[in-house]
C-alpha cells in the first residue's frame, strides 16, 4: 500500500467531532454491559477501578488513535501505511487499520441484532404490553424472540437500512446530522430518567451501591473485567476514532476532545446505573442479574410501578439511540477505505457493505435459535464466535498496537507537534503509553486468552517479555536514527 494522502470530508466544527465520537463510544457497553457488570461485581469499588482504567489505559490509546487518523490523512489502513513510510517503519503496520476495518463490520453484524431486541423492547413497551407483566411472562417473552428468527431477522434488517440509510449521505449530509440529533436528544432522555430517580425513594441506595466502594467484593477477575471494559467503551481499536480524526481539521486540539469524549461517554455508564439501579433497588430485584439485567429485570420493574409505561418507553428508545449512534461508527471505517482506496461512490460503498453487514448477521440470528447447538470455535455458536474474536483478539490487539506504533515508532518531534501539549504532560502520555497501556491491555489480553490461573500467569509473562524484546530494540532503532539526524 503506497503512502499517499488522500482528499476527504471534513467535520464543520470540533463541537461536531466530539459528538460524533462519542456517540461512537457511547452504545449498548454503556447503557447494557456496564451496569450490569458492575452490578456483577460489587458496584463502588469495581467502578473505582474502572474509572482509574479510563484515566489509565482509555484516555492515552483514545488520543493516540484520533492522532493517527489526523496526521495520516486517511482510512485507517492507509492512514498507517501513509504513517509507517513517513516513519521508516514496516509497511506491515497498515495490517493494523485494516483488522480495525475488519473488526468493524464484524462487530456490526452481530450489534446490530441485539441492537434490535432494543427496538422490539420499545415497541412492546409504547403499545403497553409490558403494563403489570411478570417475570415468568417477560421471560418468555425474550425466550419467544431468541427462538423466533423471523422477528430477530426482521429488526436486524430495520437496524441495518437505517445505518445505511445514515451513512450513506456522507459525513456533513449523514453523520454530522444525525449525531447532531441524536446525541443532544441521548442526553436530554438521560437527564430526564434521572430526574424521575433522584424522585425516587431508591436513588440513596443506588448512589451508595455505585460510589461506595466494598474492597472485599473486589477480585481480580472483576479488576480484569473493569480493565477489558474501560478500553472497549471508547471504540478503540476498530478505526472509528481513526477515521474521525481524519476528518478532524488542524486547528482542534485532540487531547481537549478526547477529555470530552471520556467525560461523556462515562458519565453516560454512570448516569445510566444510578438510573437502572434506582429501579433495581426501588422493585427489591437484584442487581448482579447479569446480561438478562436489562431485557428481563427492567421490564418487569417499569411494568409494575406508577407511570411505569412512560417511563419505560422512554428508556428503551435512550437504548435504541445509543445502539444506532455506535451502529453508525463501527461501518465508517469500512465505507472509508472502500471509497478512498477503491475509488468507490460513497452511497455504493456503503450500501454493499450493509449488505455484507446483513448478510453475516444472519448467522448471529441463527446463532439463537436454529444454529443454537451448532458451534465454530469449541463450545461457541456463530454469535460467540465472533464476539470472542473480536472483543478478546482484533480490538485489544489493535488498540494497543495502535498505542505501540504512537509511543515508538512516530517520532517525538511529530508527536508534540500534533498533541502541543506541555513538556510534563508529553512526558507522561508517551511513558503512558510506553509502559501502562501496552501492558495494562496485554495482561486483559493475555488472561482472556486462558481460563486456568497458572497457564494466565504463564501467557502474561510470555506476553510482557516479547514486549520487552520489542520495547529494547525499537529504542536502539530509534537513538540510530537520532545519530543519523533522521529522527
Amino acid at each position: 500500500m503506497s503512502a499517499i494522502e488522500l482528499s476527504k470530508p471534513q467535520w464543520s466544527s470540533q463541537k461536531v467531532f466530539i459528538l460524533a465520537a462519542v456517540g461512537s463510544a457511547v452504545g449498548l457497553g454503556n447503557i447494557w454491559k456496564f451496569p450490569y457488570i458492575a452490578g456483577e461485581n460489587g458496584g463502588g469499588a469495581f467502578v473505582l477501578v474502572y474509572l482509574l482504567c479510563v484515566a489509565l489505559i482509555g484516555l492515552p490509546v483514545l488520543m493516540a488513535e484520533i492522532g493517527l487518523g489526523r496526521m495520516g490523512k486517511a482510512n485507517s489502513p492507509q492512514a498507517m501505511a501513509n504513517l509507517a513510510a513517513e516513519f521508516r517503519a514496516s509497511p506491515l503496520w497498515s495490517l493494523v487499520g485494516l483488522s480495525g476495518v475488519l473488526a468493524g463490520v464484524l462487530i456490526l453484524s452481530f450489534y446490530t441484532v441485539i441492537a434490535g431486541w432494543a427496538i422490539d423492547y420499545f415497541v412492546e413497551s409504547a403499545v403497553g404490553h409490558f403494563r403489570g407483566i411478570q417475570a415468568d411472562a417477560i421471560g418468555k417473552h425474550f425466550s419467544d424472540l431468541l427462538a423466533n428468527p423471523w422477528a430477530l431477522l426482521f429488526w436486524h434488517t430495520v437496524i441495518v437500512l437505517m445505518t445505511v440509510g445514515i451513512v450513506a449521505k456522507g459525513v456533513k449530509g449523514g453523520l454530522e446530522k444525525a449525531v447532531n440529533f441524536m446525541m443532544p436528544l441521548l442526553f436530554f432522555i438521560l437527564l430526564v430518567l434521572l430526574g424521575w430517580s433522584a424522585s425516587q425513594q431508591s436513588f440513596g441506595e443506588s448512589l451508595r451501591f455505585l460510589f461506595a466502594p466494598d474492597f472485599s467484593k473486589l477480585t481480580w477477575e472483576a479488576v480484569l473485567i473493569a480493565m477489558g471494559h474501560a478500553f472497549f467503551t471508547l471504540s478503540i481499536g476498530m478505526g472509528a476514532m481513526m477515521v474521525y480524526g481524519s476528518y478532524l481539521p488542524e486547528r482542534h486540539s485532540i487531547p481537549k476532545a478526547a477529555v470530552w469524549i471520556v467525560f461523556a461517554d462515562t458519565a453516560v455508564a454512570l448516569l445510566a446505573g444510578i438510573i437502572i439501579f434506582t429501579v433495581v433497588f426501588g422493585n427489591g430485584l437484584e442487581p448482579g442479574a447479569g446480561p438478562g439485567l436489562l431485557f428481563q429485570t427492567l421490564p418487569v420493574a417499569f411494568g409494575q410501578m406508577s407511570g411505569g409505561w412512560f417511563w419505560g418507553t422512554l428508556f428503551f428508545f435512550l437504548v435504541v439511540l445509543a445502539a444506532l449512534s455506535s451502529a453508525i461508527s463501527l461501518i465508517e471505517p469500512a465505507v472509508s477505505w472502500v471509497e478512498q482506496n477503491w475509488r468507490m461512490k460513497r452511497s455504493t460503498a456503503t450500501w454493499l457493505l450493509g449488505f455484507l453487514v446483513w448478510l453475516l448477521g444472519i448467522g448471529t440470528v441463527l446463532s439463537f435459535n436454529a444454529w443454537k447447538h451448532v458451534h465454530f470455535l469449541p463450545g461457541k455458536t456463530f454469535f460467540d464466535s465472533l464476539d470472542f474474536i473480536t472483543a478478546n483478539i482484533m480490538l485489544p490487539l489493535g488498540g494497543m498496537l495502535m498505542a505501540i506504533f504512537m509511543a515508538w515508532v512516530v517520532s517525538d518531534k511529530a508527536r508534540q507537534a500534533e498533541f502541543r501539549l506541555p513538556p510534563a504532560l508529553d512526558g507522561a502520555f508517551r511513558f503512558d503509553l510506553r509502559a501502562i497501556a501496552p501492558v495494562g491491555v496485554l495482561i486483559v489480553f493475555a488472561s482472556n486468552l486462558v481460563s486456568d490461573p497458572y497457564r494466565q500467569m504463564i501467557a502474561v509473562a510470555v506476553a510482557l517479555a516479547l514486549y520487552a524484546l520489542y520495547a529494547y530494540n525499537r529504542s536502539r532503532f530509534n537513538l540510530m536514527l537520532s545519530e543519523q539526524g533522521l529522527r
